[in-house]
């Protein structure tokens, strides 16, 4: 591990230059998939939690895959800029179906109350090459004043630190994956137009581009699982660093588990992500909010925030070595309101009678020449319960996908265990008798 860490001290300026956290410091990640990874990967929050189990950190999660530093498209929102003026960097994107009311970006993290900012940039804009290069410099320059005249947390400016991307590592012996040359020529571009920026702008720069261009032929197995976006073992190593480097090296002082710490941050960005990434956005806050938003989703929303707030609280007492019951504190959250169903079979929504099988093939009206055979039904595979979509294969075996989360997670339910699930006929009779789980745990696949 020192392999990494240690070269990774120098990527910024000095450490004596860098902040500690705050007590209470509300601490916000923006940008790309480098970034939205650490949701999973959680080793960043993992080792400031550690190193400062008495201050209350508070870490929020903002990036999104695609998002550049003023590009951030939703279909649930009207507007894809996350600032005014923002649109002339990115003259390629004309057309934005998007129609609703989803926070904009300013709207998150004044919730959220942001001190620090962590922007990962550069990755996304590189693939517009030399010719993107001065759009990607002037949309860096105008985020930055931008971010520093937001009071996010109602007092003062947010922090903002620029991270740049990795370098592409070259797995191509391996994969049929490109090389990295050409894509590090573009990345290294980028990253220089970052650092150039950040110094004009006076701000912190992390360089994480040219650190591991060094450190890949060095190290011991993969340290990304597709050239870019690191594995778990590449951010066990990153998420130190970065903590280093945008927080000052310092040595742990909790005694809590790392690894059991970390399941606590990822259990507590599951719930983050199902307020800030609700599924199903579209009845949530966007075109389709009326008629049954309203009675919904206010309520969801305030329910879903305290058992992530829970969670916060979970995590501080957790590396203070202190129990916490957080079922007792989720019971404690709002109770959502009934609401009442809009199936009305007097007005032709149909029936909600489920029949045998058997009464089904015998109901259905096919044309002459063609016959209906059962293959597979809930009352021999309850699993089949709830199926959106299925399709047979080249050997004649059934695939379904099935959603009993639709429309998506209801705070306060269990977690959603929605499947793909395979069925087989294996003694030639024409119908399934066997039920192969091909992934489970999933969320509106």
């Amino acid at each position: 591990m020192s392999r990494l860490i240690l070269p990774l001290l120098a990527l910024a300026a000095p450490l004596s230059a860098a902040t500690p956290p705050q007590p209470g410091e509300r601490i916000a990640l923006v940008g790309n998939g480098l970034g939205e990874r650490l949701l999973d990967h959680p080793w960043f929050e993992t080792e400031l939690q550690l190193r400062h189990p008495d201050k209350k950190l508070l870490v929020r999660n903002f990036c999104r895959p695609g998002n550049t530093a003023g590009f951030r498209p939703h279909p649930s929102r009207n507007s894809q800029w996350a600032f005014p003026g923002a649109d002339k960097f990115h003259p390629q994107h004309k057309t934005h179906a998007g129609r609703g009311h989803h926070p904009t970006p300013d709207e998150w993290l004044t919730t959220f109350g942001a001190d620090t900012i962590l922007g990962f940039f550069g990755y996304n804009e590189s693939f517009d090459g030399e010719a993107g290069l001065d759009h990607f410099r002037g949309e860096i320059d105008a985020f930055i004043p931008h971010t520093q005249a937001q009071q996010y947390n109602g007092k003062s400016a947010p922090r903002p630190i620029l991270v740049s991307p990795t370098a592409y590592e070259d797995l191509s012996d391996k994969r049929d994956l490109p090389d990295g040359s050409a894509e590090n020529e573009r990345l290294a571009a980028y990253t220089t137009a970052m650092k150039e920026v950040a110094a004009a702008r006076g701000i912190e720069f992390i360089d994480l581009f040219s650190e591991t261009v060094r450190l890949y032929p060095t190290f011991d197995g993969d340290f990304t699982r597709n050239g870019f976006l690191p594995t778990d073992a590449g951010y066990r190593l990153l998420g130190p660093a970065l903590a280093n480097l945008a927080f000052g090296e310092s040595k742990r002082v909790s005694k809590a588990d790392p690894d059991k710490l970390a399941d606590a941050i990822r259990d507590k960005n599951w719930f983050w992500f199902q307020d800030y990434r609700m599924f199903n956005g579209v009845h949530v806050d966007g075109r389709r909010y009326k008629p049954f938003g309203p009675a919904n989703y206010p309520a969801e929303t305030e329910k879903v925030r305290a058992m992530t707030e829970a969670r916060d609280e979970y995590i501080h007492a957790a590396i203070n070595g202190r129990r916490f019951d957080l079922r007792a504190a989720d019971a404690k959250t709002p109770e959502l309101p009934e609401i009442q169903t809009n199936y009305r079979p007097s007005n032709k929504n149909g029936t909600a009678e489920y029949v045998e099988p058997s009464q089904a093939v015998d109901a259905l009206a096919v044309p002459e020449g063609y016959k209906i055979e059962l293959f597979a039904s809930e009352f021999d595979f309850p699993n089949l319960a709830n199926p959106v979509q299925l399709s047979f294969d080249d050997k004649g075996r059934l695939w379904v996908a099935t959603m009993p989360s639709y429309p998506h997670y209801r705070p306060g339910d269990e977690r959603p265990d929605d499947k793909i699930l395979i069925y087989e006929d294996t003694n030639g009779d024409g119908r399934a008798d066997k039920e192969i789980i091909f992934a489970d745990g999933l969320h509106v696949p």
